[in-house]
C-alpha cells in the first residue's frame, strides 16, 4: 500500500503543477474516443433499437396485407395461420391512404383502424397523452415530430377535424416516412406517416371511397426463421392446381428483419462519416499527445534525475511515469463513453421512431475504446519515458540542452532570408518530425473541412408527402453528422496548434534568446515562432483538398454536385490565418521571456 500510494500522490502532484497539459491530453482522448464509440456503435444499432420496440409493443414477426376489404380478402389473410410456423394470427385490420393537415401542412398519411384495447400482437407504446378513443387519433412518433404535433393539438384528416389524445411508437411497420408498405391496390408506396384510429371512426373514409388495405399480423413458432414462412406461405396460398389460385386476392408479406433493414436507411451516410471521422480524430488525438509527450521529455528526465538520486529503481519510476498517461486516459475514456451515450439517442434513432431506452456503446465497444485508449496512452509515453530512464543521473540533473550541428553551406544560404523566416526554418529543421507531424494535423483538418463544404454544396430534397415538402431526415442526419465530426477536428486541431506552438517554444526558449542578444527583436522572435508552424500549414492544407474530395466521392451515390472553386481555394487560406492568430499568442508570451532569466536558467 505504501508503494500504490507514493506512486499515487507522485502524480496527483505532477497533474496539479501542470494542470493545462493533463487538460489537454484528457480533452484530445475524450473527443476521439467519443467519435470512435459512437462510429463502432452504428453497427447493427437501428436492429437493436428495433428489438427493444419490437420486445415492448409485442411486434408481429411477419406483417402480411391485401389490397381492399371484401370478403377475399379478408378469406385469404385468415387463410395464413394454416402456413407452417404460425402460431397466433391477430384479426384483419384496414388501413385507409388519405391525407392528414396540421398547422397547415398537408401531408400523406395513412390512418389504421385500432381497437380501444389492442390485441396480442403489435401493442403499440404511448409515449405522450392515452390511445385511442371514440373521435380521436394516435400519430405515430416520428411523423408527429416531423409535423410538430403534439398531444391536445387537433389535425384534420379526409376534411375531418380531430384532436390528437396521444403519440405512440410500433414495431409494426417501418419507421417515418415510409408508412405504406405498399400502395393502393397493392403497388408501390410513396411516402407517409402513420396515424391509428378508432375501428368505427374508419367508416367515414370507407364512405369517402379512400383506397385501403387489409393486413394482419403474424406470430412464428420461431422468431428467427421468418425466411422459411416467406419460401412456404406463397404455395399454402396459391397451391399449384388450384382453379381458384389466380382470384384469390395477392398477399404482400414483410419480415421483421426487413423493417429493420429499413430503419437503418436512416444511417446509411451517418456510419462512413462517424468511422472515418473517428480515424481522423485518432489521429489527432496521438498527434497531440506525442507533442505533449516530447514537450514533458527534459521536465520528465529532470525528474527522474531527482527520483534516481533519492533512491527509487528504475521500475518504480517507470510506473510513475508511465501510470499518469494511463490514469489521464481512462479518465479521458471514461468521459468520451458518457458523451457517446448521451449523443446516441439522437444519432441512432433521428426520426424518434423507436425506443432508445438502451441506446449507446455496448460492452464490446467499451472494451475496444479502453483498449484504444490504454494503448494510445502507452505508446506515447513509452518512447519519452525509455530516454529518460536510460539517462544518466548527473545527465538528468544537469539538464543540458541538445546541440544542433554547424553547416557552413546552410549558414551561407541562412544569411540571406529574413531573420522570421531564418528562425522558423531553424526550429523546422532541429524538429523535422514535428513540423511533418503538423502538417498531416493540419491536412486532416482540411480533409474534414472539404468534405463538409461537399456535403453542403449538395442540393436538398425533402420528403415529398403530398401538399408539403418535410425535412428530409436522412440528408439532415448526415449533415448534422459531419459539422459534429468536423467541430470535433477543428476543436483538436486548435488543441494541436496551441501544443505544438507552446512546446517549441519552451524547447528554443535558448536559441531565441541567443538570437534576441544578436539584434533580433520580439516581434521577429514571434514571426519566426509562427513562421515554424505556418510553414507546414500549407503543404498539408493543399494536400487535404483533393483527399476530401475523394473521400466524398468514394461514399456518394448518384451524381455529385461540386462546391464553387472559390469554396475550396478558401480552406487553406483560412487554415493559414487560423494558424497565425492561434500561435500569435503563445508565441508572443514566449517571446517576451527576460533574457537574462532564460540564460541564466540554461547555464545553472
Amino acid at each position: 500500500m505504501g508503494r500504490i500510494l507514493l506512486v499515487f500522490r507522485l502524480v496527483l502532484g505532477d497533474v496539479r503543477r501542470h494542470p493545462a497539459q493533463a487538460a489537454m491530453l484528457v480533452l484530445s482522448l475524450t473527443v476521439a474516443t467519443a467519435m470512435l464509440s459512437l462510429g463502432a456503435s452504428l453497427s447493427g444499432a437501428t436492429e437493436s433499437l428495433y428489438r427493444q420496440t419490437r420486445a415492448a409493443t409485442a411486434g408481429p414477426d411477419v406483417v402480411s396485407l391485401a389490397p381492399g376489404k371484401d370478403r377475399a380478402t379478408t378469406s385469404v389473410l385468415k387463410s395464413l395461420e394454416d402456413v407452417p410456423g404460425v402460431v397466433a394470427r391477430s384479426r384483419p385490420y384496414r388501413q385507409f391512404f388519405t391525407t392528414l393537415t396540421a398547422h397547415g401542412a398537408t401531408a400523406r398519411a395513412v390512418a389504421l383502424g385500432a381497437d380501444a384495447t389492442p390485441g396480442p400482437i403489435d401493442r403499440p407504446l404511448v409515449t405522450s397523452g392515452g390511445w385511442v378513443r371514440p373521435g380521436g387519433v394516435v400519430v405515430e412518433r416520428g411523423f408527429a415530430a416531423a409535423l410538430g404535433v403534439h398531444a391536445g393539438d387537433r389535425v384534420t384528416i379526409a376534411g375531418r377535424s380531430l384532436p390528437v389524445v396521444g403519440i405512440a411508437v410500433t414495431a409494426a411497420r417501418p419507421i417515418y416516412p415510409w408508412a405504406t408498405m405498399g400502395g393502393p391496390g397493392g403497388g408501390p408506396g410513396d411516402r407517409a406517416g402513420l396515424v391509428w384510429m378508432n375501428e368505427p371512426d374508419t367508416g367515414a373514409l370507407a364512405s369517402a371511397g379512400l383506397p385501403v388495405t387489409s393486413l394482419v399480423y403474424l406470430k412464428l413458432r420461431d422468431p428467427e426463421a421468418t425466411q422459411a414462412f416467406m419460401d412456404s406461405y406463397h404455395d399454402t396460398l396459391y397451391p399449384a392446381g388450384d382453379p381458384a389460385a389466380d382470384s384469390k386476392p395477392r398477399v404482400n408479406s414483410f419480415r421483421w428483419q426487413i423493417l429493420a433493414y429499413q430503419d437503418s436507411v436512416m444511417l446509411q451516410g451517418s456510419q462512413p462519416t462517424l468511422v472515418i471521422g473517428s480515424w481522423l480524430l485518432g489521429f489527432l488525438a496521438i498527434a497531440g499527445m506525442s507533442t505533449l509527450a516530447a514537450g514533458r521529455a527534459a521536465r520528465q528526465t529532470r525528474r527522474v534525475g531527482l527520483l534516481k538520486a533519492v533512491g527509487a529503481n528504475l521500475g518504480l519510476i517507470a510506473t510513475v511515469l508511465l501510470t499518469e498517461y494511463l490514469v489521464l486516459a481512462l479518465l479521458a475514456d471514461a468521459l468520451g463513453l458518457t458523451a457517446a451515450r448521451l449523443v446516441a439517442p439522437a444519432i441512432i434513432n433521428p426520426s424518434g421512431s423507436l425506443i432508445t431506452t438502451a441506446a449507446g456503446p455496448s460492452g464490446v465497444v467499451i472494451a475496444m475504446t479502453t483498449a484504444v485508449a490504454i494503448a494510445v496512452a502507452t505508446l506515447t509515453a513509452l518512447g519519452p519515458t525509455v530516454r529518460a530512464l536510460r539517462t544518466d543521473t548527473v545527465a538528468a540533473l544537469a539538464d543540458t540542452t541538445r546541440r544542433p550541428r554547424h553547416r557552413a553551406s546552410l549558414a551561407k544560404v541562412a544569411a540571406l532570408m529574413p531573420t522570421p523566416l531564418l528562425l522558423g526554418l531553424r526550429l523546422i529543421a532541429r524538429r523535422p518530425g514535428r513540423a511533418i507531424l503538423h502538417a498531416c494535423g493540419t491536412a486532416t483538418t482540411s480533409i474534414a473541412v472539404t468534405a463538409l463544404l461537399m456535403l453542403y454544396a449538395q442540393p436538398m430534397d425533402g420528403w415529398d408527402l403530398g401538399s408539403v415538402t418535410l425535412a428530409n431526415l436522412k440528408d439532415d442526419q448526415t449533415r448534422h453528422v459531419m459539422l459534429g465530426v468536423a467541430a470535433a477536428l477543428i476543436t483538436l486541431a486548435v488543441v494541436n496548434t496551441i501544443t505544438i506552438t507552446w512546446t517549441t517554444a519552451t524547447e528554443a526558449r535558448a536559441t531565441m534568446a541567443i538570437a534576441r542578444t544578436l539584434g533580433a527583436t520580439p516581434g521577429q522572435i514571434t514571426a519566426g515562432l509562427s513562421a515554424a508552424q505556418l510553414l507546414p500549414t500549407l503543404p498539408g492544407a493543399i494536400a487535404g483538398i483533393p483527399v476530401g474530395i475523394f473521400l466524398c466521392l468514394l461514399f456518394s451515390i448518384g451524381e455529385v454536385t461540386m462546391p464553387p472553386a472559390w469554396w475550396l481555394l478558401a480552406v487553406p487560406l483560412a487554415l493559414l490565418l487560423a494558424t497565425a492568430a492561434l500561435t500569435a499568442l503563445p508565441a508572443r508570451i514566449a517571446a517576451r521571456r527576460s533574457i537574462a532569466e532564460t540564460l541564466s536558467a540554461e547555464t545553472a
